[in-house]
């Protein structure tokens, strides 16, 4: 009889690079990349040998209703080692691209998790793509340097999400916060629906663009329909010409909530 293999995440990966020399290993992973409106935010679970099988239903966040998302935040908590969630702001993300808004919330995350004394071996990177490093060497991104510490070692790992426990606890605390901020927007901005779509390009996000245009909310460097300018009786005066672009609501502070077992 064939053996069937759990399609769960595990704890296998991690328990084979601690046994490598890794002992505190970080399981990070994002959401909001491909959202319109709003932060990307990206979550990290930290795992010592002393963690032992995560709570039962973790899994990919994608895969979980978002009541059963939001009863998994507490038992992750209490089971991870140590855990944050960095955020990068719309007005970032138009200033450095999508990838540099990524790297800029992992780096605040892991920040987060320095300023508290944790510093994992090694990084488990959902995708096969390492966005976390910093290309220095390409002298893009400055604001490198305000993350704090240096940036672990990384490995990538395809579907990690689905493999990985810290990696698929990770996403559902990156999802759950993004997703709270996301409908706390939709208060300042109902038209677009965001407590529904959470500015991803759902229809009714997309027909309210067409008829209201962006708001500051927006990556407005994106392909949005009707790019209109809007200009709101509160809006500041409009920098000179040259300056770096004014934070939104989730800018400059770019939220980052982080805990220590």
């Amino acid at each position: 009889m064939a053996v069937v293999r759990s399609k769960k995440p595990s704890l296998r990966v991690e328990r084979a690079l601690q046994r490598d020399g890794h002992r505190v290993l970080a399981g990070m992973d994002e959401v909001g990349r491909g959202a319109l409106a709003g932060p990307v935010s990206v979550g990290v679970v930290v795992i010592d040998e002393s963690c032992r099988s995560a709570p039962a239903g973790v899994k990919d966040s994608k895969l979980l209703t978002p009541a059963h998302r939001e009863r998994m935040v507490r038992p992750i908590r209490r089971w991870a080692y140590a855990y944050a969630v960095g955020h990068s702001s719309p007005a970032e993300i138009d200033e450095v691209g999508i990838m540099g808004g990524l790297r800029l919330a992992g780096l605040r995350a892991l920040t987060s998790l320095g300023e508290a004394g944790v510093v994992p071996d090694l990084v488990i990177l959902d995708g096969n793509h390492d966005w976390l490093t910093p290309p220095y060497e390409l002298g893009l991104f400055a604001f490198a340097t305000e993350a704090g510490p240096s940036v672990p070692p990384v490995t990538t790992m395809v579907k990690a999400d689905m493999k990985c426990s810290s990696v698929a606890a990770a996403s559902v605390l990156a999802k759950v916060e993004r997703d709270a901020m996301m409908v706390a927007m939709s208060d300042d901005h109902p038209v677009y629906q965001w407590a529904v779509n959470k500015g991803y390009a759902a229809p009714e996000h997309m027909a309210a663009l067409e008829a209201h245009g962006p708001c500051v909310q927006h990556r407005r460097s994106w392909r949005l329909p009707a790019m209109i300018e809007l200009v709101e009786p509160t809006a500041p005066t409009p920098e000179p010409a040259g300056e770096p672009t004014s934070r939104g609501a989730a800018g400059d502070e770019a939220a980052v909530s982080m805990g220590h077992r």
